[in-house]
């Protein structure tokens, strides 16, 4: 059974603050892999694109390697996960642009999305503060930030 966690932020102001992300990957609830970045700041930044690409970057990392086990999806976006579960309506230029890639890179796969209170998703958020923090040491030595 593989477990993922996902989590953004958009911080220091939501929107048009530095969106950024983490995600976990478990199997058997052992860590097999991480990944955090920055999507950028500014003009349409906000916490759902974040939370978006955070699962985004999950779901492209379980596709490129040929998962094919069962799939547990946990984040703490209601937003989120009622939208990739078909319980919310998709109506922003957001969701209408991640929801569809998202389950594309899904596809075949067998996957189940669960809600999780904020408590139980410490480490996505975790890792989303360290992309952040990155993000913003890069900025501030003048380093190429795409």
């Amino acid at each position: 059974m593989i477990i993922v966690y996902f989590d953004g932020l958009c911080y220091p102001q939501n929107p048009g603050g530095v969106a950024a992300y983490g995600y976990l990957i478990y199997r058997d609830n052992e860590p097999i892999w991480k990944g955090f970045g920055a999507v950028g700041e500014g003009r349409g930044m906000t916490s759902n694109v974040a939370e978006y690409e955070g699962l985004l970057a999950a779901a492209r990392w379980l596709n490129d390697e040929g998962i094919d086990e069962k799939i547990e999806v946990r984040g703490d976006s209601e937003l989120v996960i009622k939208q990739m579960m078909g319980e919310y309506r998709i109506s922003s230029a957001t969701s209408k642009r991640y929801v569809p890639q998202i389950k594309k890179l899904l596809e075949g796969k067998e996957v189940r999305f669960r809600w999780v209170p904020r408590e139980e998703n410490e480490e996505a958020d975790r890792l989303s503060r360290v992309a952040y923090e990155s993000y913003v040491r890069r900025k501030k030595s003048g380093l190429n930030l795409r």
